[in-house]
């Protein structure tokens, strides 16, 4: 069986105000290609599909429609998985419809697939966390543990626990009985792969993650992991990588499709393609995804430099941070000069020589109203909201909207 892992689209997600929406279209068009091209039987998408619980609608719409492309009407199954950024009942709404064509969207850590035609093959059994397909006349068991929070683990976990090493150890240990308990599904006559949205002890982040630990007590040790897998396919850090540590079992984040921060611009992109068959080890290929508009880090010692930089580049289609070091502030005019050279600058950072303080200058545009509500709560709270936090207020906010079109 021919197996493609990929996660954290992030659709609709923003660049300091600046909307991603047309690479993203141009990453699933190329991904659509290479899953025909390489004959792929499972498309995994293991979280983190939207960037928000509320996304934009042309970000569902890209989503519908890509996924729509991958199962070419039912000829191979797509399996997703919830992530942290996804709202589960919203992104598991059209999954009547969508096991037709052979998608199957799991929202919680405990939901159901429904048992019967997927596409055009088979749904054999399924249960709370797990599922046995028959794809293409081989049998697989996929284990799949969507974004583990208490809440959608409907389970708690901590109860009177105050230390955060001691919370970790208790999440750890509870999502590890959760998996030892679904890994018992395993046979030697089937193909045996687990897939999660978790943070992996050893796991190298980048700045564009959205956190879901509380400090580090959402996160998971290696040996609490389905090492009885064939392969462990994660999503959440957005740098591809593979955890150590694993014994003989490939534990593999397959990273964003795309640089979603300045901290990740030196990283290759990239999914994984696996070749597996019963009772034996897998083989893995990385597959290159195009980096369709850089981000870049340009470092000036004067406006006169920045100026002449934008207007060398000024054909060239990527994101600009800029850092110019000045004696005095950068006024509005010599601003609109470098956006008029080189209009995809994202921030504009100048840099005081002579007490070295730092001004930086954000050009806001259209941020997301979770943005502004999350760097507003950061400011007053001195920590960051919850998940939890942000998904009510975004409902707040959806409902008086819906109030104020009424």
């Amino acid at each position: 069986m021919r197996i493609i892992h990929t996660s954290d689209w992030h659709l609709g997600k923003y660049l300091e105000g600046a909307s991603r929406l047309e690479e993203q279209k141009q990453f699933l068009e190329d991904f659509v290609v290479t899953v025909k091209e390489n004959d792929i039987d499972l498309v995994i998408i293991a979280g983190d599909v939207y960037d928000t619980s509320n996304p934009p609608a042309e970000a569902e719409r890209l989503f519908y429609k890509g996924v729509k492309a991958l199962s070419e009407d039912g000829k191979r199954v797509v399996l997703v998985i919830a992530g942290n950024h996804d709202h589960p009942e919203r992104l598991e709404a059209s999954n009547p419809i969508a096991i037709d064509d052979g998608i199957i969207i799991l929202s919680k850590p405990k939901s159901i697939a429904p048992t019967g035609h997927c596409g055009k093959h088979q749904i054999i059994d399924s249960g709370e966390g797990y599922i046995e397909l028959e794809i293409n006349n081989e049998k697989i068991i996929l284990l799949t543990m969507s974004y583990p929070s208490e809440k959608r683990l409907n389970e708690m976990i901590y109860t009177s626990l105050e230390d955060e090493k001691d919370m970790q150890m208790e999440y750890s240990k509870r999502l590890g009985e959760i998996f030892g308990e679904l890994q018992e599904k395993f046979r030697k006559d089937t193909i045996n792969i687990a897939v999660s949205h978790l943070f992996t002890l050893g796991g190298e982040e980048s700045t564009s993650e959205r956190s879901i630990q509380l400090g580090g007590s959402y996160s998971v040790n290696v040996s609490d992991l389905p090492l009885n897998a064939q392969y462990i396919a994660l999503g959440h850090l957005h740098k591809p990588q593979r955890i150590k540590n694993s014994e003989d079992t490939p534990v593999i984040y397959s990273g964003s499709p795309l640089q979603y921060s300045k901290s990740e611009r030196s990283y290759a992109k990239c999914c994984y393609l696996i070749e597996a068959e019963p009772s034996k080890p897998v083989e893995i290929e990385k597959l290159d995804i195009k980096n369709y508009k850089p981000i870049e880090v340009w470092r000036c010692k004067s406006i006169e430099e920045a100026l002449e930089k934008c207007e060398e580049n000024n054909e060239r289609d990527l994101w600009v941070y800029l850092e110019i070091e000045t004696d005095e502030y950068i006024a509005n005019e010599e601003i609109r000069q470098l956006k008029k050279l080189k209009k995809d600058i994202v921030e504009i950072k100048p840099i005081l020589k002579d007490d070295q303080v730092e001004i930086q200058y954000f050009d806001v545009k259209e941020q997301p109203i979770q943005d502004l509500f999350k760097e507003f709560y950061t400011k007053e709270r001195g920590n960051e909201p919850s998940d939890e936090l942000i998904e009510l207020f975004l409902g707040i906010v959806e409902e008086g909207e819906s109030h104020a079109a009424n």
